[in-house]
């Protein structure tokens, strides 16, 4: 490797480095499907003609392609986007080893990362929340890059965090109505989280939910599981030791001996949850951790596109 090429990768952080690898798979993804139609602004190019001002002209493809092209940026906006992020310890399921190499945690991050890394080429403002029992971090929407790189050194720290027995709980009603609050200017707010609030009344994390769009923000909820374990209860036929991530309280049994009656009060869980989103006009979006990222950027992308 050339020594620019090593000072160029280490201006960026892991995250960074993975987030970019996310957005350019998902747009060459983008450009060959039906979905072409979707304008992501940095990802257009025009040829250059001469005469023309060389100030948006995209060097790095001129070194790939020995040709001159033009970035296109068909529209100049002012979107503001809040990311937010449920921290809580259920979060951390599956317990990270040899076999499961990502958690839901791991999976929100790497998608907030790569929606972040979108903005950026989109010239969106971005902000975040971090929340468990209380809100951990907040950030009010800006567009800078030194802001964007403190905005990646906090999800770092999530996919960092080992200590998976703090059992941090879920005060996703106080947090959400918290960070309504908060988020002064209209934005397009995007929660990940797996919405298992044990404490909370149904009824009143649905009124948080819409508080927000009380506020005047389009809301999108992406439901952060892990399907088949946490759906579809699969496990193998044999005693099992379970353990509550956030109260530490344990139950041992056979999982074949509750899995219809646990599928069926998950489904009905899910049901409720769908519905009552559909009543508020709260984007709602199954986020199966066994399953690509382009399942949270491309509803992403659809959203962002409804509302220019």
């Amino acid at each position: 490797m050339k020594l620019i090429e090593k000072q160029a990768l280490q201006q960026f952080t892991h995250l960074e480095l993975i987030a970019k690898q996310v957005v350019e798979g998902f747009i060459t993804g983008l450009h060959k499907s039906p979905f072409h139609g979707f304008s992501v602004e940095f990802a257009e190019h025009r040829l250059y003609n001469k005469g023309e001002s060389t100030k948006h002209i995209d060097w790095k493809l001129f070194g790939r392609t020995d040709k001159l092209f033009i970035k296109r940026y068909e529209e100049e906006t002012n979107l503001r986007c809040h990311l937010i992020i449920d921290n809580s310890s259920s979060m951390y399921f599956p317990i990270l080893d040899d076999k499961n190499k990502q958690n839901k945690i791991t999976f929100a991050v790497y998608c907030a990362a790569a929606l972040i890394e979108l903005l950026k080429g989109q010239r969106d403002a971005v902000g975040m929340s971090l929340f468990s029992d209380k809100i951990d971090f907040f950030s009010p929407a800006k567009s800078s890059p030194l802001h964007h790189k403190m905005l990646y050194h906090q999800l770092e720290k999530l996919i960092q965090n080992k200590d998976v027995n703090e059992h941090r709980n879920t005060a996703a009603v106080e947090a959400l109505h918290q960070i309504a609050e908060s988020i002064h200017k209209r934005s397009l707010v995007i929660i990940f989280s797996d919405m298992m609030d044990s404490k909370a009344d149904p009824e009143e994390l649905f009124s948080a939910l819409q508080h927000l769009k009380h506020k005047k923000h389009e809301v999108v909820l992406f439901h952060v599981t892990d399907k088949e374990k946490e759906f579809h209860f699969e496990f193998d036929n044999r005693p099992y030791r379970f353990i509550d991530m956030e109260t530490a309280e344990e139950i041992k049994l056979n999982p074949n001996e509750i899995k219809e009656t646990y599928r069926a009060s998950m489904a009905a869980y899910k049901k409720e949850l769908i519905l009552k989103c559909g009543q508020y006009k709260i984007d709602f979006v199954e986020a199966d951790i066994n399953q690509g990222f382009e399942n949270v950027l491309m509803p992403y992308l659809v959203k962002r596109t409804k509302m220019m």
